[in-house]
């Protein structure tokens, strides 16, 4: 008899690392999704960050990149984890949005920053799907930390622009 797991839809600036087996479901397009697993003990976590600096105002929310890695690494060792036991998968950071505003380059900060960082903790990423144009959804599975993935295009007019 197999165990039934529990489905979490993880929004946008937002992090869990399920206590039991849990399948995690996200959707991304310019955010970034760091998945951190346990190798020994075998469960995960996952982040969904939107910007990739905190500037120190206000909440320091997982909507930053610096702070949703920090959160979700903290998260892990304090449930058990060494550190030594970790590896990382990161995901997402599509420019999907064609706009005047392209040029910050969103996406491609987000996953500079997870690769900066998690090289600073020394985890080393096993596995990555980055960058492009189209967006992805992200299936995890905390206790195998396999993760699945599908492109998705985007559903707005390739015209958009802000002036």
């Amino acid at each position: 008899m197999t165990e039934e797991k529990e489905s979490i839809y993880l929004y946008p600036a937002a992090l869990v690392v399920p206590r039991k087996p849990a399948i995690v479901h996200t959707i991304l397009g310019s955010c970034v999704a760091v998945c951190l697993y346990d190798i020994k003990l075998q469960y995960g976590g996952i982040n969904h960050y939107m910007l990739p600096f905190w500037n120190g105002q206000g909440l320091a929310s997982p909507k930053y990149g610096n702070i949703a890695i920090e959160k979700l690494y903290e998260k892990m060792i304090n449930y058990g984890t060494r550190h030594e036991n970790l590896i990382a998968k990161v995901f997402g950071g599509g420019e999907v949005l064609q706009t005047s505003f392209s040029y910050f380059n969103v996406g491609e900060r987000n996953v500079h920053l997870a690769n900066e960082l998690l090289a600073k903790l020394k985890i080393p990423i096993v596995a990555h799907s980055t960058g492009g144009k189209l967006g992805r959804k992200i299936i995890f599975n905390s206790n195998t930390g396999e993760i699945s993935q599908r492109f998705v295009k985007s559903t707005t007019s390739p015209n958009t622009s802000s002036k």
